[in-house]
């Protein structure tokens, strides 16, 4: 059921688009369905969307975003001189997003692009599968509360809690050319972790239906066999510096159709801004480029990244962040998942180095003017990949081996792969409403996923 209450939400308002624009294109006696010169967007432009979803572990997930963008007089278009992205929602077992992000190039002088990003992220069951990909187990019959084999835990067994505050701030400006950037960057992030409050997920269900509350679940093995350790177990405090370059040829940002976006960068904790247990400094190459297939229509498009430890050592709750230069989405977990592998489960590839990749073919099949908004639906396909280069250090040889042999594999870690495809709805070339749906290719990666949200993948 999951997400199953947005994805038809985003089908139904993709079908009277074009069931409008038909009409429209018909009255106009316009051969090419769909097909109306496109309008230059000027002054403010917003676009409210409702939130809505369903997990049976988490509730009903409610609440709106916004995006606003402010282009002008017009001759920026699809550029623009600022954009805020907005999002309340909630879900009925606690889980909320709180956000507010802001990009403008012309607000500052000499051309300086800031970014910022403000965030209040509570989750009460985020995915925690352990480190180093395939060198651990994992057995959905732990989760599955149908399965009749005598191997069910919890429906939350690779799961705990987390609330993350994170405040972002981003410089960029030109460096000799203004395809060549410099970024400098400066953030917090206050991370707390628990173990899941089972009580509060069981609340108004059946006992049927209720979650086993004297059971202990990965995370707290973890914590136990002092894997994750007594000064990280509840999380912490990160502020960070961030500075690096970029080389952007991109022909627009929110879909190019041709244009490399290529950024090295590094992500520094040191302990001088009061890291004290944990100082550290990541480095995260990413390459991103874009091919036209055919003219406005058909694009095929690749990101290649590396992200890995170069100094010092970093505590649990900071490995799945993946750094970016521009990182407007709510959600910055991974490997796996919505942003990343679309189709295995979310934060299944954690290591201390990982190396990732993803195909897409994207195609603009329907574009017209409705309602005074300039509107596309796209269709894509897509493989990604990703792998664990450098592993986690940590010893289990004081855990039971009747019990480590549940969790911990001989096998070798290799590539975890996922396909899939997915629509999209995007307004005024910027707004882009998301819908993916990915297959894992191996069952130690879990089944699918399907995803409800805001841009492309890159």
């Amino acid at each position: 059921m999951k997400n199953m209450i947005k994805f038809t939400f985003l089908i139904a308002f993709m079908f009277m688009l074009s069931q409008e624009s038909n009409v429209y294109c018909q009255n106009s006696n316009d051969s090419i369905p769909g097909k109306k010169e496109e309008k230059k967007k000027k002054g403010l432009s917003w676009n409210p969307f409702p939130v809505l979803g369903y997990n049976s572990d988490i509730g009903f997930q409610y609440g709106v975003l916004l995006d606003l963008y402010n282009y002008g007089d017009g001759s920026l278009y699809p550029g623009y001189k600022f954009a805020i992205y907005s999002e309340i929602s909630r879900t009925t077992k606690g889980s909320g997003i709180n956000q507010l992000f802001f990009d403008s190039k012309y607000l500052l002088p000499y051309n300086l692009r800031i970014t910022a990003d403000l965030s209040y992220l509570t989750q009460q069951a985020l995915d925690f599968y352990g480190f180093n990909g395939y060198d651990v187990i994992y057995n959905p019959d732990f989760e599955d509360d149908s399965n009749d084999n005598g191997q069910y835990i919890s429906r939350v067994f690779y799961r705990h809690q987390r609330k993350f505050t994170r405040f972002t701030l981003d410089l960029q400006g030109k460096l000799y050319t203004k395809k060549l950037l410099w970024l400098g960057g400066l953030g917090y992030f206050d991370t707390r972790v628990s173990t899941v409050n089972i009580d509060k997920l069981n609340k108004g269900k059946s006992e049927t239906e209720k979650l086993p509350d004297s059971t202990a679940l990965l995370y707290d093995d973890y914590v136990n066999w002092g894997i994750i350790g007594e000064n990280e177990k509840n999380g912490g405090k990160t502020p960070y510096l961030k500075a690096g370059v970029i080389y952007d040829t991109r022909s627009t940002e929110a879909n190019p159709m041709k244009g490399i976006w290529t950024e090295v960068l590094f992500f520094i904790a040191p302990e001088i801004l009061g890291n004290k247990d944990f100082s550290y400094i990541k480095l995260a190459i990413t390459h991103r480029q874009y091919f036209t297939i055919v003219k406005d229509k058909l694009s095929f498009v690749y990101r290649l990244g590396y992200q890995g430890t170069i100094a010092g050592k970093v505590p649990f709750y900071m490995q799945p962040y993946m750094i970016s230069s521009f990182a407007k989405v709510t959600t910055t977990d991974g490997l796996g998942g919505e942003k990343t592998i679309r189709g295995i489960l979310r934060n299944r590839v954690v290591g201390d180095g990982i190396a990732y990749g993803n195909l897409e073919a994207r195609w603009k099949f329907f574009k017209t003017t409705l309602w005074n908004q300039n509107i596309y639906l796209g269709l894509n396909a897509f493989a990604d990949v990703g792998t664990v280069i450098r592993k986690i250090d940590f010893d289990t040889n004081e855990i039971d081996p009747e019990t480590a042999h549940l969790f911990f594999s001989e096998e070798d870690e290799s590539l975890h792969w996922a396909v899939g495809g997915g629509l999209r709805i995007v307004i005024n070339e910027n707004f882009v409403i998301a819908g993916d749906y990915g297959v894992a290719l191996d069952n130690r990666d879990g089944k699918n996923g399907m995803y409800i949200g805001i841009g492309y993948l890159f």
